[in-house]
């Protein structure tokens, strides 16, 4: 049951996310695009029933992600979410009606295969609870200046897929920094309780970092085509959440002849993405 738990915990969170993005962004467009950074375009989405369905899944998905991080290694958990992406589309064709394109279906095929190749192949253990401040310091830091650099070039940017892609990028970044701290705020309340849980800074870390990723989030969706952000999105989150796997949580991957099939399986996922993005485009 060592992997079953976090595994399922995260495929539950990836259905979640995948309706609240479908939801998130048919509401993102019905209101006025914004040039800049607008925290009020917050308040105007607050007027959007399919925006608040939407933040209802977003809720579902963080219970989801949270029991799968208190279980489970943090390169195992996130790269799961990959799959929301073809989640997503197929949710948008059922509201649409319309049927999936074969290539679209080979596409969805590919992202599975190609998440299920590097996953087997990777083989990601290790589930270390606590991690020292010393350590966090510099994740932060860096975190922090990409995510001003990203969002602060895609907002200089008109609409478009340059703006999209930095702002999708600094989104994917954001929500994995918002998981890793996660993993910490959650193994203290199962080991120290509540009390310890309300008074740890890691919390009021990964809540910040999730708004800001929200608020980025519909920025990104707004800024331009999905065939931009979402691979952005997609495949930034994954690939930062393993790095923060392996540096923070020292969590361990095979290396060696299995780096063969884990580049065979991330190839499989890349074209899949985009193939998902630019079908999703059209459908979304």
């Amino acid at each position: 049951m060592g992997v079953v738990l976090p595994v399922l915990f995260s495929l539950f969170a990836a259905l979640s996310n995948a309706l609240a993005t479908v939801l998130q962004r048919r509401a993102a467009l019905t209101v006025p695009q914004s040039d800049s950074f607008r925290p009020g375009l917050i308040l105007d989405l607050l007027h959007r029933p399919l925006w608040l369905a939407g933040i209802l899944a977003v809720i579902a998905a963080g219970v989801g992600q949270a029991a799968a991080l208190a279980t489970g290694p943090l390169a195992l958990v996130q790269p799961l979410f990959v799959l929301e992406l073809p989640l997503a589309l197929l949710i948008a064709t059922l509201l649409t009606r319309e049927r999936l394109p074969a290539r679209l279906w080979a596409a969805v095929a590919g992202v599975v295969a190609g998440l299920g190749v590097a996953l087997v192949a990777a083989s990601p253990t290790g589930n270390r609870t606590r991690v020292e401040l010393d350590r966090w310091v510099p994740v932060l830091v860096v975190c922090a200046v990409a995510v001003t650099v990203l969002a602060a070039t895609g907002l200089r940017r008109p609409p478009g897929r340059a703006r999209a892609g930095c702002l999708g990028a600094a989104t994917a970044i954001c929500y994995a920094l918002t998981a890793a701290l996660m993993k910490t705020s959650m193994h203290i309340l199962g080991d120290d309780g509540v009390g310890a849980f309300l008074t740890a800074w890691q919390t009021y870390a990964f809540c910040a970092a999730g708004i800001a990723a929200v608020l980025l989030l519909e920025h990104a969706m707004q800024g331009g085509p999905l065939v931009a952000s979402q691979p952005a999105l997609t495949l930034g989150d994954a690939t930062v959440s393993l790095s923060l796997g392996v540096l923070l949580y020292e969590e361990h991957v095979r290396t060696g002849w299995w780096l063969l099939p884990q580049l065979a399986g991330v190839a499989l996922i890349v074209l899949g993405v985009f193939a998902l993005a630019r079908g999703g485009q059209r459908t979304g």
